[in-house]
């Protein structure tokens, strides 16, 4: 399996993890991480204007972009939060999941937007299957953009 697959495999498991728990009740989410959620929202508004990923349409640098723009995002609410960043790739979340691991999961996949920006620059174009899944992963219905759909509190 190549490095996105397992990138993108791990975020769903941390993600889901975290929702899991959310759901069944182990993880209540307090206000601050309920603001948290609502301003990563509003951060990363993909305006799309309710196209359907891919994005195919747009830019190589504005598809790139808006996946990486989740990346800075998720630094800053996690420090603002005090949770750490953890990698997903080849670990665990730990359980209870909570923010922690919610947040480590999305921000895997904006990490990987940063890596591809980097690579953009340097002329190197990413492979398009793995840019519409991250942005699959990011927007659109199921998606981390419902992410407040999933949290019961």
């Amino acid at each position: 399996m190549d490095k996105f697959a397992s990138r993108l495999d791990g975020a769903w498991v941390w993600l889901s993890a975290a929702v899991e728990e959310s759901q069944e009740g182990r993880w209540v989410r307090d206000a601050v991480e309920r603001q948290v959620i609502a301003d990563i929202r509003a951060a990363t508004h993909a305006l799309h204007g309710g196209r359907p990923a891919p994005f195919t349409e747009d830019s190589w640098h504005v598809r790139i972009g808006r996946i990486a723009n989740w990346a800075g995002v998720l630094r800053l609410a996690a420090r603002a939060g005090g949770w750490e960043l953890r990698p997903v790739v080849g670990h665990s979340p730990t359980h209870p999941a909570g923010m922690a691991e919610l947040l480590s999961g999305i921000y895997a996949i904006g990490e990987q937007g940063e890596r591809w920006m980097t690579r953009l620059r340097e002329g190197l174009l990413p492979p398009g299957d793995e840019i519409a899944q991250a942005e699959a992963f990011l927007t659109g219905p199921g998606s981390v953009e419902d992410l407040e759909l999933f949290f019961y509190d």
